[in-house]
């Protein structure tokens, strides 16, 4: 199991009562895998730049897909260009991946057996890890998905025991889904104002 895919277990986890913004795990998903490929030595970090290594299998298809699209040459990417060009789309496979090994289904409505937009999370034993490293607060995982909205509090502080290269991906994310936000925020502005526009006001 990868953070990245607890991360996006404990996100689905959180039920229709309680949604997340996809944009925002898709960011944090993208940090997610950069951390797990600094555990799997398939790169460093040097400065805020991303210095690929080995191209290790990891046994996951998305980690192993994220391993083979790290920019090889100089100057070399920064964990900001990655996040944006890395997440974009992210939360979708990461959902595809787990709805093609049964870990997740579509749920069918209660009188039409068609499959609805809502998903479930199948009980497996990778839900229970992910559900036994959320409820340890495990850290770098609490602030990953502190960072997606899916805890109720922000992270404040970030791993005591996170080394520098952590750091620096877990601000770097923090920093782009504020700006995700803002851009959001922004267009919001402009279609109420478009719609204003509209109606004579």
């Amino acid at each position: 199991m990868t953070t990245a895919r607890d991360l996006m277990i404990v996100a689905l986890d959180m039920g229709p009562g309680r949604p997340v913004e996809p944009g925002d795990v898709s960011l944090a998903l993208a940090g997610a895998e950069l951390i797990d490929l600094m555990e799997a030595g398939a790169l460093v970090l040097e400065g805020e730049r991303i210095v690929p290594g080995l191209q290790p299998a990891t046994g996951d298809r998305l980690l192993d897909h994220a391993a083979s699209s790290l920019v090889r040459e100089r100057p070399y990417e920064s964990v900001e260009d990655w996040l944006w060009r890395r997440g974009r789309g992210l939360y979708s496979a990461h959902l595809a991946a787990l709805e093609s090994e049964g870990l997740v289904t579509r749920a069918r409505g209660r009188w039409i057996p068609v499959r609805t937009g809502r998903t479930a999370l199948a009980d497996s034993p990778a839900r229970r890890q992910a559900t036994e490293r959320r409820a340890a607060a495990e850290p770098v995982l609490a602030a990953l998905a502190a960072a997606a909205g899916v805890h109720d509090e922000p992270a404040d502080d970030f791993p005591d025991e996170a080394d520098d290269a952590v750091v620096t991906v877990l601000a770097a994310v923090g920093e782009a889904v504020t700006e995700l936000e803002a851009v959001r925020q922004r267009r919001k502005i402009e279609d109420a104002a478009f719609d204003n526009i509209w109606r004579g006001q």
